[in-house]
């Protein structure tokens, strides 16, 4: 389906839509709604982060993350923290022999902790996206507060390019595991 671009044409003072035209009054009108769609429009270019799927993730490097939190949103469409990493973070010698529970999607935990490592760039402060809120529940993730100290592994983006951005797939609170891409399976 072909779509047409009507459009407002002034001359001389008065208006006309294509070929047909306008009183002033009707040219102001269209103006108005022009003006309003216009702010209305701008409101969505502030920045701000998309909700996004799994495609500009690299499934191929997963990344072991882990500090204490600095803030929390506990809000659809995924619950998320923001960790502050310690200086020199490395990926502990037991993380490949940890426990992870087995989830609805097929994931291969252990091979997923064995191959995790810790993040190239340089930024302490990173985002982590969760799962939905009905998921943590489903979990039974206690609710996290600031200053708390969590572990996780997941996924940045390709090339760790853009913002310090983590999607989990395993979360580690004390000495329980979560796994995160899906539900529990029982």
């Amino acid at each position: 389906m072909k779509l047409r671009r009507r459009h407002v044409q002034l001359r001389q003072g008065a208006a006309a839509v294509g070929d047909v035209p306008l009183s002033a009054g009707a040219a102001r009108i269209g103006r108005r709604r022009l003006l309003a769609a216009a702010a209305i429009a701008g409101l969505g270019v502030a920045p701000a982060r998309a909700h996004h799927g799994w495609s500009g993730f690299d499934p191929d490097r997963p990344l072991y993350l882990e500090g204490r939190i600095s803030k929390v949103r506990w809000q659809n469409p995924h619950a998320e923290i923001e960790i502050e990493l310690p200086v020199g973070l490395k990926k502990p010698a037991d993380l490949a022999k940890r426990t992870v529970p087995p989830q609805s999607a097929q994931v291969d935990g252990a091979a997923l902790l064995a191959k995790a490592g810790v993040p190239r760039r340089a930024d302490r402060r990173w985002t982590v996206e969760l799962a939905p809120l009905t998921r943590m529940d489903a979990w039974k993730v206690p609710r996290l507060e600031p200053g708390d100290t969590v572990s996780v592994v997941g996924f940045t983006y390709r090339d760790e390019s853009g913002e310090p951005v983590l999607r989990a797939e395993y979360l580690f609170v004390g000495d329980r595991a979560y796994g995160l891409r899906s539900s529990p399976t029982a």
